[in-house]
Protein backbone atom coordinates (compact mmCIF):
# COMPACT_ATOMS: atom_id res chain seq x y z
CA UNK A 1 0.00 0.00 0.00
CA UNK A 2 2.83 2.39 0.88
CA UNK A 3 4.58 1.61 -2.40
CA UNK A 4 1.33 2.30 -4.32
CA UNK A 5 0.86 5.57 -2.44
CA UNK A 6 4.46 6.56 -3.20
CA UNK A 7 3.94 5.80 -6.89
CA UNK A 8 0.77 7.92 -7.04
CA UNK A 9 2.48 10.71 -5.12
CA UNK A 10 5.52 10.67 -7.42
CA UNK A 11 3.31 10.63 -10.53
CA UNK A 12 1.28 13.62 -9.32
CA UNK A 13 4.46 15.42 -8.27
CA UNK A 14 6.21 14.91 -11.61
CA UNK A 15 3.30 15.98 -13.78
CA UNK A 16 2.35 18.88 -11.51
CA UNK A 17 5.88 20.19 -11.89
CA UNK A 18 5.75 19.64 -15.65
CA UNK A 19 2.67 21.89 -15.80
CA UNK A 20 4.37 24.49 -13.60
CA UNK A 21 7.36 24.43 -15.92
CA UNK A 22 5.19 25.11 -18.95
CA UNK A 23 3.28 27.92 -17.24
CA UNK A 24 5.82 29.55 -14.98
CA UNK A 25 9.19 28.16 -16.10
CA UNK A 26 11.99 29.69 -14.06
CA UNK A 27 15.46 28.73 -12.93
CA UNK A 28 14.12 28.65 -9.38
CA UNK A 29 12.03 25.60 -10.25
CA UNK A 30 14.02 23.83 -12.91
CA UNK A 31 17.36 23.78 -14.64
CA UNK A 32 18.24 22.53 -18.11
CA UNK A 33 21.04 19.97 -18.22
CA UNK A 34 22.77 18.25 -21.15
CA UNK A 35 24.08 14.72 -20.61
CA UNK A 36 27.72 14.86 -21.77
CA UNK A 37 28.98 11.31 -21.07
CA UNK A 38 27.75 7.72 -21.52
CA UNK A 39 28.09 6.82 -17.83
CA UNK A 40 24.29 6.50 -17.41
CA UNK A 41 23.58 4.64 -20.67
CA UNK A 42 20.92 3.69 -21.47
CA UNK A 43 18.82 5.33 -18.74
CA UNK A 44 19.93 8.69 -20.07
CA UNK A 45 22.22 9.04 -23.07
CA UNK A 46 24.81 11.45 -24.41
CA UNK A 47 22.87 14.26 -26.04
CA UNK A 48 19.78 13.97 -23.85
CA UNK A 49 18.62 17.44 -22.78
CA UNK A 50 16.99 17.17 -19.37
CA UNK A 51 14.80 19.37 -17.22
CA UNK A 52 15.98 19.01 -13.62
CA UNK A 53 13.57 19.48 -10.71
CA UNK A 54 15.34 21.73 -8.20
CA UNK A 55 12.51 21.71 -5.64
CA UNK A 56 12.52 18.07 -4.58
CA UNK A 57 15.74 18.18 -2.56
CA UNK A 58 15.65 21.87 -1.62
CA UNK A 59 15.73 22.67 2.13
CA UNK A 60 12.09 23.06 3.25
CA UNK A 61 10.94 26.42 4.56
CA UNK A 62 8.84 26.86 7.69
CA UNK A 63 5.70 27.35 5.57
CA UNK A 64 6.44 25.71 2.21
CA UNK A 65 7.24 22.34 3.79
CA UNK A 66 3.51 21.82 4.40
CA UNK A 67 2.53 21.85 0.72
CA UNK A 68 5.67 21.28 -1.38
CA UNK A 69 7.05 17.72 -1.78
CA UNK A 70 10.51 18.13 -0.29
CA UNK A 71 12.34 14.81 0.16
CA UNK A 72 15.79 13.54 0.93
CA UNK A 73 17.61 11.63 -1.83
CA UNK A 74 16.77 7.93 -1.67
CA UNK A 75 18.52 4.82 -2.92
CA UNK A 76 17.76 4.41 -6.59
CA UNK A 77 17.10 8.11 -7.25
CA UNK A 78 18.80 9.66 -10.26
CA UNK A 79 20.42 12.95 -9.24
CA UNK A 80 22.20 15.87 -10.86
CA UNK A 81 24.95 17.32 -8.68
CA UNK A 82 28.04 19.50 -8.70
CA UNK A 83 31.04 17.23 -9.13
CA UNK A 84 33.11 17.46 -5.91
CA UNK A 85 36.37 17.55 -7.88
CA UNK A 86 35.24 20.58 -9.92
CA UNK A 87 31.93 22.15 -8.84
CA UNK A 88 31.72 23.99 -12.17
CA UNK A 89 30.86 20.64 -13.74
CA UNK A 90 27.49 18.95 -13.22
CA UNK A 91 27.19 15.16 -13.19
CA UNK A 92 24.23 12.81 -13.34
CA UNK A 93 24.37 9.46 -11.49
CA UNK A 94 22.20 7.09 -9.48
CA UNK A 95 22.18 7.13 -5.67
CA UNK A 96 23.34 3.72 -4.47
CA UNK A 97 24.06 4.53 -0.84
CA UNK A 98 22.59 6.98 1.68
CA UNK A 99 24.09 7.95 5.07
CA UNK A 100 24.74 4.88 7.20
CA UNK A 101 24.58 2.37 4.34
CA UNK A 102 27.20 -0.35 3.94
CA UNK A 103 28.33 -0.68 0.32
CA UNK A 104 30.45 -3.24 -1.47
CA UNK A 105 30.77 -4.62 -5.01
CA UNK A 106 31.59 -8.30 -5.61
CA UNK A 107 32.25 -9.41 -9.17
CA UNK A 108 30.19 -6.48 -10.52
CA UNK A 109 27.25 -7.17 -8.16
CA UNK A 110 26.40 -4.30 -5.78
CA UNK A 111 25.58 -5.19 -2.18
CA UNK A 112 23.77 -2.69 0.05
CA UNK A 113 23.61 -3.53 3.74
CA UNK A 114 24.55 -7.13 2.96
CA UNK A 115 21.90 -7.70 0.27
CA UNK A 116 22.73 -8.16 -3.43
CA UNK A 117 20.79 -5.82 -5.71
CA UNK A 118 18.77 -6.79 -8.76
CA UNK A 119 19.50 -3.95 -11.17
CA UNK A 120 17.65 -4.14 -14.50
CA UNK A 121 18.83 -0.61 -15.33
CA UNK A 122 22.56 -1.45 -15.07
CA UNK A 123 24.69 -2.64 -17.95
CA UNK A 124 28.17 -4.14 -18.17
CA UNK A 125 29.88 -3.66 -21.50
CA UNK A 126 33.19 -5.39 -20.69
CA UNK A 127 33.28 -9.10 -19.74
CA UNK A 128 36.55 -8.88 -17.84
CA UNK A 129 36.84 -8.13 -14.12
CA UNK A 130 38.98 -5.30 -12.80
CA UNK A 131 40.00 -5.62 -9.13
CA UNK A 132 39.03 -2.12 -7.99
CA UNK A 133 36.16 -1.30 -10.33
CA UNK A 134 34.33 -4.62 -9.99
CA UNK A 135 35.38 -5.69 -6.48
CA UNK A 136 35.03 -2.59 -4.35
CA UNK A 137 36.35 -1.34 -1.98
CA UNK A 138 39.85 -2.52 -2.70
CA UNK A 139 43.35 -1.20 -2.84
CA UNK A 140 43.44 2.37 -4.14
CA UNK A 141 44.76 2.28 -7.75
CA UNK A 142 46.61 5.57 -7.37
CA UNK A 143 48.67 5.20 -10.55
CA UNK A 144 45.57 4.27 -12.53
CA UNK A 145 43.60 7.28 -11.27
CA UNK A 146 46.46 9.69 -11.87
CA UNK A 147 46.82 8.37 -15.40
CA UNK A 148 43.08 8.58 -15.99
CA UNK A 149 42.58 12.24 -15.07
CA UNK A 150 46.06 13.43 -14.25
CA UNK A 151 44.73 14.94 -11.04
CA UNK A 152 45.97 14.55 -7.49
CA UNK A 153 42.67 15.92 -6.14
CA UNK A 154 40.85 12.76 -7.18
CA UNK A 155 43.40 10.53 -5.46
CA UNK A 156 43.16 12.63 -2.27
CA UNK A 157 39.37 12.38 -2.22
CA UNK A 158 39.51 8.64 -2.85
CA UNK A 159 41.91 8.26 0.08
CA UNK A 160 39.48 10.15 2.34
CA UNK A 161 36.61 7.97 1.16
CA UNK A 162 38.50 4.76 1.85
CA UNK A 163 39.00 5.86 5.45
CA UNK A 164 35.34 4.90 5.85
CA UNK A 165 35.99 1.27 4.98
CA UNK A 166 35.19 -1.25 7.70
CA UNK A 167 36.23 -4.79 6.87
CA UNK A 168 35.08 -5.37 3.30
CA UNK A 169 32.43 -2.64 3.25
CA UNK A 170 32.34 1.10 2.73
CA UNK A 171 30.14 2.96 5.24
CA UNK A 172 28.51 6.13 3.90
CA UNK A 173 29.05 9.01 6.37
CA UNK A 174 26.44 11.63 7.40
CA UNK A 175 25.34 14.21 4.81
CA UNK A 176 26.95 12.18 2.03
CA UNK A 177 25.81 9.89 -0.75
CA UNK A 178 27.44 7.15 -2.80
CA UNK A 179 26.59 7.50 -6.50
CA UNK A 180 27.27 5.23 -9.47
CA UNK A 181 26.56 5.31 -13.19
CA UNK A 182 24.27 2.70 -14.72
CA UNK A 183 26.90 2.00 -17.36
CA UNK A 184 29.04 0.40 -14.67
CA UNK A 185 32.14 -0.47 -16.68
CA UNK A 186 32.40 3.02 -18.15
CA UNK A 187 31.49 5.33 -15.29
CA UNK A 188 33.73 7.68 -13.35
CA UNK A 189 31.76 7.70 -10.12
CA UNK A 190 31.99 7.52 -6.33
CA UNK A 191 34.25 4.49 -6.54
CA UNK A 192 36.99 6.80 -7.84
CA UNK A 193 36.35 10.27 -6.39
CA UNK A 194 34.39 9.64 -3.22
CA UNK A 195 31.07 10.73 -1.79
CA UNK A 196 28.62 13.33 -3.08
CA UNK A 197 28.11 15.96 -0.33
CA UNK A 198 24.43 16.68 0.32
CA UNK A 199 24.99 20.37 -0.40
CA UNK A 200 26.23 19.54 -3.94
CA UNK A 201 22.97 17.95 -5.05
CA UNK A 202 21.04 20.19 -7.46
CA UNK A 203 17.96 18.08 -8.09
CA UNK A 204 16.47 15.15 -9.95
CA UNK A 205 15.84 14.86 -13.71
CA UNK A 206 12.17 15.14 -14.65
CA UNK A 207 12.07 14.49 -18.35
CA UNK A 208 14.03 14.54 -21.59
CA UNK A 209 12.76 17.55 -23.53
CA UNK A 210 15.09 16.95 -26.49
CA UNK A 211 17.64 14.30 -27.45
CA UNK A 212 20.24 14.85 -30.16
CA UNK A 213 22.79 12.33 -31.36
CA UNK A 214 26.05 14.29 -31.21
CA UNK A 215 29.48 13.68 -29.65
CA UNK A 216 30.30 15.14 -26.26
CA UNK A 217 32.85 17.56 -27.70
CA UNK A 218 30.09 19.29 -29.69
CA UNK A 219 27.53 19.33 -26.87
CA UNK A 220 29.82 20.98 -24.33
CA UNK A 221 30.51 24.46 -25.61
CA UNK A 222 28.36 24.54 -28.73
CA UNK A 223 31.07 24.81 -31.37
CA UNK A 224 30.47 26.20 -34.85
CA UNK A 225 30.53 22.63 -36.11
CA UNK A 226 27.66 21.80 -33.77
CA UNK A 227 25.46 24.60 -35.11
CA UNK A 228 26.27 23.55 -38.66
CA UNK A 229 25.40 19.98 -37.77
CA UNK A 230 22.10 21.13 -36.23
CA UNK A 231 21.15 23.09 -39.34
CA UNK A 232 21.97 20.14 -41.56
CA UNK A 233 20.81 17.15 -39.50
CA UNK A 234 18.26 18.35 -36.92
CA UNK A 235 15.46 16.09 -38.15
CA UNK A 236 17.74 13.13 -38.78
CA UNK A 237 19.79 13.18 -35.55
CA UNK A 238 17.01 14.12 -33.14
CA UNK A 239 16.00 10.99 -31.25
CA UNK A 240 12.27 11.45 -31.60
CA UNK A 241 11.51 8.34 -29.55
CA UNK A 242 13.10 9.98 -26.48
CA UNK A 243 11.20 13.29 -26.67
CA UNK A 244 9.32 14.07 -23.43
CA UNK A 245 10.35 10.77 -21.90
CA UNK A 246 10.07 10.82 -18.10
CA UNK A 247 13.22 10.00 -16.15
CA UNK A 248 12.38 7.92 -13.10
CA UNK A 249 14.43 6.47 -10.30
CA UNK A 250 13.98 2.91 -9.08
CA UNK A 251 13.39 2.34 -5.38
CA UNK A 252 16.16 0.21 -3.88
CA UNK A 253 15.27 -1.53 -0.64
Amino acid sequence: MNRYADSVRNFIHEWSLNILILLFGTTTLVQAFIVPTPSMDTTVMVGDHLLVDKLSYAPPGSFSRFFLPYTEPRRGDIIVFRWPIDIQQNYVKRVMGIPGDHIRVVNKVVYVNGKPLQEPYAQHIFPNLEPYRDNFPGQLPETQILTMLNGQTMVDRARVMLQHVSGTELIVPPDSFFAMGDNRDNSLDSRYWGFVPRENIIGKPLLIFWSYDAPTSELVGYSADHFYDLAKNFFFKTRWDREFKLVRGVQIQ
